[in-house]
């Protein structure tokens, strides 16, 4: 067994899902597997399993062997703290999170046919980008059309399921569940679950008693986001500190903030930084007051885009880091960030909201 052939049954669930257990005994339901994350850190994030009666949610660490975990170090890198579930072909060591207790492993070893694994294999390893591409010709036209519209409807409808679960955990608030979504979609993959986890830990409901104020909206994000906890940088960094101390003693919230370490900025461009996606999250809050009340009343694509093209704060339009200058200015939210919003949140809400009124107005 090879590690990137047992990303690929776990990705796709190739495995007997019947009488689920962790190696202590404990029941497990698998909810969501979470996404592949390509960078930096765990393999699997935004992840939602049940573990006897309780459910966890966090990310997914993939390994041939649970000594694994210690061959490559993951116990002294804090990303890997947020792992609730340790996949393996064989369990060969008992492997303890931060806190000093286990951390639930499954083994899938006895779970997956030999035929399954050759099938796998022969897919993974094939050298063409799309495994089956050869055969595409055989296809005739009516079937392509016929298949890619169902799974658009089908992609759609598994991503509104997501968005009426997160509605359920939020008591029905539409604007907080909106809210939530957006945010997570300002991660643009890479950060969406650090950026989710801080919407859940930063209601909306406090954010919008301060949407006059976007100084204070990016003291209470960059705050919680854990990116304000060294010593005074530059003078901005600072007199965000100072207001995110006193509105974070307002709310009580420090206890529910993350760590800077759960923030991904290897291998991608400035302005997709979470610092600039941080502060132009900020800017849209305060130029819209209710996202979902917004999206909800829109018919017209352009009136949408508009909505979406925020500047960041002056400091971030010359900085991409706290106390680091760009060489140039930074720009707004570009037209594929926009498009890539628009089709993760507003036509995934707006297909939830259908499931939810039972209307098909807005599917449509």
């Amino acid at each position: 067994m090879k590690e990137h052939i047992l990303h690929f049954i776990w990705q796709h669930q190739y495995f007997n899902q019947n009488d689920l257990r962790c190696e202590d005994g404990h029941p497990l339901t698998i909810i969501n597997k979470g996404i592949k994350n390509t960078n930096e850190g765990p393999d699997f994030d935004l992840a939602l399993i049940k573990i006897g009666n309780i459910e966890w949610a966090g990310a997914i660490e993939i390994h041939i062997c649970s000594s694994d975990w210690h061959l490559h170090k993951h116990a002294t890198h804090k990303a890997y703290n947020t792992v609730i579930l340790h996949v393996v072909w064989q369990n060969d060591s008992q492997i303890i999170d931060h806190d000093g207790m286990p951390i639930p492993t499954l083994v899938l070893k006895n779970k997956v046919s030999s035929d399954l694994i050759a099938k796998c294999s022969s897919l993974v390893e094939n050298t063409q980008a799309i495994p089956c591409s050869s055969q595409f010709d055989q296809v005739n036209y009516l079937t392509k059309i016929g298949m890619l519209e169902r799974v658009l409807v089908s992609r759609l409808e598994r991503k509104a399921e997501l968005v009426l679960q997160m509605l359920q955990q939020n008591n029905g608030d539409w604007e907080e569940t909106a809210y939530q979504v957006l945010a997570q979609n300002f991660g643009f993959k890479v950060n969406a679950a650090p950026f989710l986890r801080l919407a859940q830990n930063m209601p909306f409901k406090t954010l919008l008693k301060h949407t006059n104020d976007v100084f204070q909206i990016q003291a209470l994000l960059f705050g919680q986001a854990g990116m304000l906890e060294d010593d005074s940088i530059d003078e901005y960094y600072w007199s965000l500190k100072k207001e995110y101390q006193f509105l974070s003693h307002k709310y009580h919230l420090a206890d529910t903030k993350l760590v800077s370490s759960e923030w991904k900025f290897m291998r991608m461009r400035p302005p997709n930084f979470p610092t600039i996606r941080l502060s132009q999250l900020a800017s849209l809050l305060v130029s819209t007051k209710g996202f979902f009340s917004e999206l909800i009343e829109q018919e017209d694509l352009e009136k949408l885009k508009n909505i979406f093209a925020v500047q960041q704060s002056k400091y971030w339009q010359k900085h991409y880091q706290f106390g680091k200058k760009s060489a140039r200015n930074l720009n707004a939210i570009g037209d594929e960030a926009k498009h890539t919003l628009i089709i993760n949140t507003v036509c995934v809400i707006l297909v939830a909201y259908s499931i939810y009124k039972n209307d098909e107005v807005y599917l449509e």
